[in-house]
């Protein structure tokens, strides 16, 4: 293991709040000359504003910081790099119709009387490139090469103002196995020379492969601070989580079914070795009729991007889809209700609900759109639907008519699942049906999906909350940086789905 250097970046007892809420509190944290330092921590764990407190986008409100010893406050990212403090995110923010050189030196071009110098620009460009051992035409367009290496002229652009601290805000999101240990090399590389950096990652295998240490957050509070060598990654998934696991022993796998167990229902969902590059590597996956399988992982574990795939919203790159024993392209979400299934995505506000229309309007959405423009649904029939499912799913709302907008969280989410029971679907998934609602109403919500899989509805049903995906699963197959790593089925047990998870 690398040994660190003293501090280059020295925050403490940082505060931030925002309307409602209380995003850092008291929250420290030390970079280093010359190391790689993961940032840890599940949705909500003030990883975003501890970075963008950082990098002069936001103010904060207690706490201090120091750069190399001196205090460090800026007010803007301009501020903040021309300190020497560079940050490189997840999506690519460069210019794809600029060529290489011009990216790198963007707002920094040498000139001469005015004029671009264009040689000039370009052996700086090509220097900055060299230092990261790259070797490219700087005067190629940007959009022309992969997005890996764009993601490395993104860095070279950073380290050309002179940076100190360069923080990396998830460079591996849209990358694959090969050209994520490309960018480790390059990231080592610069460790070697003395950068200290910043690593924000959810994906646990690349934390144990290139970080020197490791800081989690948990509900914008400072968990604790680690080496990465002396952390195993049970305990790392337990301060994450905030569960005491780090005296759980691998648990031993379930005992198969006994002959005198009733057969498995038939099949209705089968996918094998399904994946589309940068969101999913391999997921084998089966959903019988009348089921709740589960989909359990950390955060960036791959959840999402596999209901996307199964549901047709993004393209598979490899491995088959079969509904009912039949194959299925998935080619587009309407290919996919018509062949039974439904989705209810975990970003409620932005894709499923319509704010400004009533209950009624938004109950009936899926049901008009399978009809067309042209074939108006009856207003009488769209009264019955909206009143029979605010009764049978006990939605809360004055009446059909009141906007959604006026619904509490809880009875939204009612109202998006009662747009997909309306189409009478086989199987429907349930991306984080609970997020950001009450106690009770995630009670009711558990309850309607224990009543669908009895009327014998099929339901993939992922969660952040893994006591809750084991409350209402029959089956759970758990994924871990982008692929499967294990299925759970009989006993079921928080145990069982931690070593999993953890298993290196």
């Amino acid at each position: 293991m690398h040994t660190p250097s003293p501090e280059r970046l020295r925050a403490r007892h940082l505060g931030k709040s925002f309307p409602g809420v209380t995003a850092l509190d008291d929250v420290a944290f030390t970079l280093r000359t010359g190391e790689i330092h993961a940032l840890m921590g599940e949705n909500g764990a003030g990883k975003s504003t501890l970075i963008k407190i950082l990098t002069g986008v936001y103010r904060a409100e207690a706490g201090t910081i120091e750069l190399e010893g001196r205090p460090f406050s800026p007010a803007s990212p301009r501020e903040a790099e021309a300190a020497g403090l560079s940050t490189v995110y997840q999506e690519v923010n460069l210019i794809p119709t600029l060529s290489i050189a011009e990216n790198i030196l963007l707002g920094r071009q040498p000139r001469r009387m005015g004029l671009v110098q264009w040689g000039a620009m370009r052996r700086q460009a090509a220097r900055a490139l060299e230092r990261l051992g790259l070797e490219l035409d700087v005067r190629r367009e940007l959009r022309s090469i992969s997005i890996a290496l764009q993601q490395m002229v993104a860095i070279a652009r950073a380290l050309d103002v002179q940076a100190r601290v360069l923080i990396l805000d998830e460079p591996t999101s849209s990358l694959d196995e090969q050209e994520c240990q490309a960018l480790f090399t390059i990231m080592r590389r610069l460790r070697d020379q003395g950068l200290a950096m910043a690593f924000v990652t959810h994906f646990l295998d690349q934390v144990y492969d290139v970080s020197d240490r490791i800081t989690v957050l948990r509900n914008g509070r400072l968990v604790g601070e680690f080496a990465t060598d002396q952390l195993p990654r049970l305990e790392l998934i337990g301060k994450m989580l905030g569960r005491d696991v780090s005296e759980f022993a691998p648990a031993p796998d379930a005992p198969p079914a006994t002959g005198a167990d009733a057969p498995p229902a038939r099949i209705f969902l089968q996918a094998r070795d399904l994946g589309r590059k940068g969101a999913v590597q391999s997921v084998d996956l089966s959903v019988r009729q009348g089921e709740v399988v589960g989909l359990a992982g950390l955060l960036g574990s791959g959840r999402t991007e596999t209901a996307r795939l199964l549901f047709g919203i993004d393209a598979r790159d490899h491995g088959s889809l079969e509904v009912e024993g039949q194959p299925a392209a998935m080619r587009s979400p309407r290919e996919a209700i018509r062949r039974g299934l439904a989705f209810c995505s975990e970003d409620r506000k932005t894709e499923g609900l319509a704010p400004n229309l009533s209950v009624r309007e938004n109950l009936v959405l899926a049901m008009q759109a399978g009809r067309g423009a042209l074939r108006r649904l009856p207003r009488a029939e769209q009264q019955q639907v909206a009143d029979h499912y605010i009764q049978a799913l006990h939605i809360k709302t004055p009446d059909a008519e009141t906007p959604i907008r006026n619904l509490s969280g809880g009875n939204q989410q009612k109202v998006l699942l009662a747009r997909w029971l309306a189409m009478q679907p086989r199987l429907i998934i349930l991306d984080e049906p609970t997020r950001g609602i009450d106690v009770g109403a995630k009670a009711e919500i558990e309850k309607l999906v224990g009543s669908l899989r009895e009327r014998g509805l099929s339901v993939l049903f992922i969660s952040s909350e893994l006591d809750e995906v084991l409350r209402v699963s029959q089956r759970v197959v758990v994924l871990r940086d982008r692929r499967k790593v294990g299925e759970l089925e009989g006993e079921l047990d928080e145990q069982r789905v931690l070593n999993l998870i953890a298993r290196a």
